[in-house]
C-alpha cells in the first residue's frame, strides 16, 4: 500500500455548472490546488488530476469529469490504481440536507439523497470511508431538487459558502496531518 490521500470533490465538468450548489466538491478542490501550488489538469482516473504534497503528506487531488451520477467509477479507478486505504480517501460533496454553510465530516455513512455518492459507494463496495459534507441548504416547496442543486447561489449565499469553503479546506489540510478524529472535534461545530 501506498501512503497517499486521495482528495476526491464531486462536481460536474463544464462551464455550465461552474460555481453551481453541486460543485462545491470541485471549488473545495481547486483552492486546496492553489493553496499548495499543485496544478489540477492531469487527465486520469476519468477524472482531472494534481499531485504534490500538503502538510507533508503526498496527495492526490481528484475532480471525477464522469458527470455526478457515475463520480464513483473515476473515485475506484484511483483508490484501485494506489491502492489507497480508504481511511486516506476523503469524498467532498454539497448536501442538501445540512443548513446552508454548515460542514460535517463523517467516517462513513450512507449516500443519503446524493447520486454522485451513491456511485462512490457502489462503487467501492462500502460505506465505510471519509467524507466531508458542504451544507447548501434545501430547495423552497416544491422546487425540483435536480434544478436547485445544479443552480447557482445567490450573491449572499455565496458569501457564505465561499467562508465555507474557505473552512472546507481547513478541515481537509487536518484531517491529512491530524487524523479524522482531530479534523471531525475542529470542525464538526
Amino acid at each position: 500500500m501506498i501512503n497517499m490521500y486521495i482528495i476526491a470533490g464531486l462536481g460536474n465538468p463544464g462551464r455550465k455548472y461552474m460555481y453551481t450548489r453541486h460543485n462545491v466538491g470541485f471549488d473545495v478542490i481547486d483552492l486546496l490546488a492553489a493553496k499548495h501550488g499543485i496544478g489540477v489538469n492531469r487527465k486520469k482516473f476519468k477524472g482531472a488530476v494534481g499531485m504534490g504534497r500538503i502538510k507533508g503528506h503526498e496527495v492526490m487531488l481528484l475532480k471525477p469529469l464522469t458527470y455526478m451520477n457515475l463520480s464513483g467509477m473515476s473515485v475506484l479507478d484511483a483508490v484501485e490504481y494506489y491502492r489507497t486505504e480508504y481511511e486516506n480517501l476523503m469524498v467532498i460533496h454539497d448536501d442538501v440536507d445540512l443548513e446552508l454553510g454548515r460542514i460535517r465530516i463523517r467516517r462513513s455513512g450512507s449516500a443519503g439523497t446524493h447520486n454522485g455518492m451513491r456511485s462512490v459507494i457502489y462503487q467501492l463496495q462500502t460505506e465505510d470511508f471519509p467524507r466531508l459534507r458542504l451544507g447548501i441548504g434545501r430547495p423552497t416547496e416544491g422546487e425540483d431538487l435536480s434544478f436547485y442543486v445544479t443552480g447557482r447561489f445567490s450573491k449572499e449565499e455565496r458569501n457564505i459558502i465561499n467562508e465555507t469553503e474557505n473552512r472546507a479546506v481547513l478541515a481537509v489540510e487536518a484531517f491529512i496531518s491530524d487524523g479524522l478524529e482531530a479534523a471531525m472535534g475542529l470542525y464538526n461545530g
